[in-house]
């Protein structure tokens, strides 16, 4: 048995708020699950899966009670919109929209937390631009828009890139580097590609998203009740 208060802790998740905890341990339990089950179920057992893990990351942020949390709060609620909607067949536009106003609202609110950039995040933002600039010639399915390709790849870049510039903890920005991870992926997939077979590929999407969003959750709560606690 998986000793959930044992991970949290060594994922950083020690001293916060009892209530952010355990709920954070049940956001982790249904990710979990859907990995393991999500490709046994259909129809609406799926789809209220699937939306579970992202959906209680939300309920952990408003335990939170702190300035900025109802951010937090907002763009994972983005987000759990975003699974159920790619969830439900035909919807696949509208998820993807839902994910690329979360990334927006994300990038809004991590400005609102920058720093003074060194050096190296130059090098970092360079290669996130660059990255953005290439993931959709490269990876763009036939017969889906090269534009909206685009939009999404910028904002989804740009959200990794004001998250790294932010205070939060480096562990908020692994999580995002993760939801890069597992989008390329992702866009490889609809275009007929893959890394290993259609099973496996998935599990992976699903694993490197969740585990992103979960480390996101994480840090930026870390980070605000860390300024909190200094009077910030």
């Amino acid at each position: 048995m998986v000793n959930m208060t044992a991970l949290i802790s060594i994922a950083g998740a020690s001293g916060l708020p009892l209530r952010f905890r355990a709920m954070l341990a049940m956001a982790g339990l249904a990710g979990l699950a859907y990995l393991l089950l999500g490709p046994l179920t259909t129809g609406p057992a799926h789809v209220v899966l699937k939306g579970s893990g992202v959906l209680l990351l939300a309920g952990s942020a408003l335990q939170l009670r702190c300035a900025g949390a109802s951010w937090l709060v907002l763009v994972m609620l983005l987000g759990a919109a975003g699974d159920i909607l790619l969830a439900i067949p035909g919807l696949f536009l509208a998820g993807a929209a839902c994910f690329a106003l979360g990334h927006a609202t994300a990038i809004a609110f991590y400005l609102q937390h920058r720093r003074r950039p060194a050096i190296g995040d130059f090098i970092v933002m360079a290669a996130l631009l660059a990255y953005a600039l290439a993931m959709p010639p490269l990876l763009t399915p036939a017969g889906q828009s090269f534009t909206a390709m685009l939009v999404y790849a910028l904002l989804l870049c740009a959200m990794t890139a004001t998250l790294w510039l932010s205070r939060f903890p480096r562990l908020a920005a692994i999580g995002a580097l993760l939801f890069i991870a597992s989008d390329t992926l992702l866009v490889l997939r609809l275009g007929g590609g893959g890394l290993i077979d259609p099973l496996v590929d998935g599990a992976l999407v699903w694993a490197s998203y969740f585990a992103g969003q979960w480390l996101i959750t994480l840090g930026v709560a870390r980070g605000l009740l860390a300024k909190a606690q200094h009077g910030g």
